[in-house]
């Protein structure tokens, strides 16, 4: 084989199914892509950025159970991967706002999805969990 290698060799994940078209050497990226997005702490992010900027302290308040160490780093992996934008403003006291990024918006449409499918089948998941004898999700209240 020369110089140039044969694009036709490319080994894909799977011979069918979801991950049939996918090179099976992107399939390791892929998995981390789908963890960061599909961290629960992500999913709230993007759904509460859909109205436009907010500042760290708004992100906390409408996120309930948050930390701020993992609001923190949350941010910083939705930023690094170019899904969300961080805008610091020099005034007395600092600015800053997290808006989401143009790749951002594309997810939101399914962020809201996923959160609304869990909302809708709550009771069900509920008493399918209880019939399993799973323990039943503690849920604070907003007191």
């Amino acid at each position: 084989m020369g110089a140039m290698q044969d694009n036709t060799e490319i080994e894909m994940a799977a011979a069918s199914g979801p991950c049939a078209g996918i090179p099976a050497d992107h399939m390791a990226f892929i998995r981390q892509v789908l963890d960061r997005v599909g961290d629960k702490w992500s999913m709230l992010i993007v759904a509460v950025l859909q109205d436009g900027p907010l500042r760290y302290t708004d992100l906390q308040r409408q996120i309930p159970g948050i930390s701020q160490r993992m609001l923190t780093h949350t941010l910083q992996q939705l930023q690094q991967d170019g899904l969300i934008t961080r805008a610091a403003y020099a005034e007395v006291p600092p600015r800053v706002e997290y808006a989401l990024a143009p790749l951002g918006v594309g997810l939101h449409e399914i962020v809201m999805q996923l959160i609304g499918w869990a909302a809708d089948h709550h009771d069900e998941i509920q008493v399918n969990r209880a019939r399993a004898g799973a323990p039943r999700s503690r849920v604070r209240s907003r007191s």
